[in-house]
């Protein structure tokens, strides 16, 4: 792993919490132009919204569904601004009175070109080498090859979707290694297949893909995030659940900012916690979003999350995040680094 020094975390991901009006409104305030905005309604049942930079402002893909993507999406995103983003009146991401949450990685302020590293040229390949984040957008072409992820270094964690197609969200772990595959909107254990990732890791500049429709279907359009952990910044690995509410405690270096966790060794759902919404008591956060439904926010103490100066620790014997032996894959970036020049203190709150 190369070492980055990144003395903001939110120059690079950050997350906005916003009141919908239902007809247009610009989130601002971020210290980047948004390269993938993340959009769910925590008030009511909408589908999850991602939006990119490749795919752009008119198009719709969800984490919770196995659909292609939804196209066009004209009153949804509406632009990537250089400090945020405008949403327009739809429900999903701009119902009058609800709240709304966004998060937003940072790659480029442009569209990249294409990338010729694999034996598959993509379209083109956005990558920040220092927070380790790429976006690919790439055709499949049924058969065997790799793809190049522009991040010069090795990325522990993959998600790929179809767009013209129906198909699963495929995510590869480092931590599971190139057998395995999870699916980000099911809540299914690990699975063993070697035509996702041809049983072969991930390079500093390439990615295999195999058969698999999901991820290498012939003449079907995909888009894949790749993430490279950093120093101080972001954080991706596994723990063992101690199933007691004195739970497992798991360094990151950092700060975090944003927490998502899956079980692996049964089935679960995608976990997610942020420092921007619900806090319970003087570290803990306990609302809780789900990757893969399109569920209002949930809010209980059995899912309590402390956010500590350099980690996370579970408050909760429930097995979804921290059941006794059980083993749990997990993605955190910071909201306070312990690394470079940062001087904004990393303490708890």
């Amino acid at each position: 792993m190369a070492y980055t020094t990144i003395n903001k975390s939110s120059d690079y991901f950050d997350t906005k919490t916003f009141t919908g009006n239902g007809t247009s409104q610009s989130i601002t305030n971020l210290n980047f132009k948004p390269s993938l905005v993340w959009l769910k309604d925590r008030s009511t049942a909408y589908a999850q919204s991602l939006f990119d930079l490749h795919r752009g402002t008119n198009a719709r893909i969800r984490t919770d569904s196995s659909d292609s993507q939804d196209t066009p999406v004209p009153s949804a995103l509406t632009a990537f601004n250089s400090d945020g983003f405008t949403v327009g009146g739809d429900v999903g991401v701009n119902q009058n009175n609800d709240n709304i949450v966004g998060w937003n990685w940072y790659s480029a302020d442009t569209m990249g070109s294409a990338n010729t590293d694999g034996s598959l040229n993509t379209y083109a390949t956005t990558a920040n080498t220092t927070a380790g984040f790429s976006i690919i957008s790439y055709t499949g072409t049924g058969s065997n090859a790799t793809v190049g992820h522009g991040l010069g270094v090795v990325p522990n964690v993959i998600w790929v979707k179809s767009l013209s197609a129906g198909g699963d969200w495929t995510c590869y772990w480092s931590v599971l290694g190139s057998t395995k595959f999870m699916r980000l909107n099911s809540t299914i254990a690990a699975g063993t297949q070697s035509t996702y990732w041809q049983d072969t890791d991930p390079t500093s500049s390439v990615f295999s893909i195999g058969t698999a429709g999901d991820v290498n279907g012939s003449g079907t359009n995909y888009i894949a995030y790749c993430f490279a952990e950093k120093t101080g910044y972001s954080k991706f690995g596994s723990y063992i659940g101690n199933g007691n509410a004195d739970g497992t405690f798991v360094y990151t270096g950092f700060k975090p900012a944003f927490v998502m966790v899956k079980k692996y060794s049964s089935t679960s759902g995608w976990y997610m916690n942020d420092t921007a919404r619900d806090f319970n008591g003087t570290n803990g956060n306990d609302a809780s979003l789900f990757a893969n439904t399109n569920d209002v926010e949930f809010t209980s103490s059995s899912l309590n999350v402390d956010m500590l100066s350099n980690g996370f620790k579970l408050r909760s014997n429930n097995s979804e995040v921290n059941g006794n032996t059980y083993t749990y894959i997990y993605m955190c970036f910071a909201e306070a680094p312990l690394v470079g020049t940062n001087n904004i203190p990393a303490t708890a709150r």
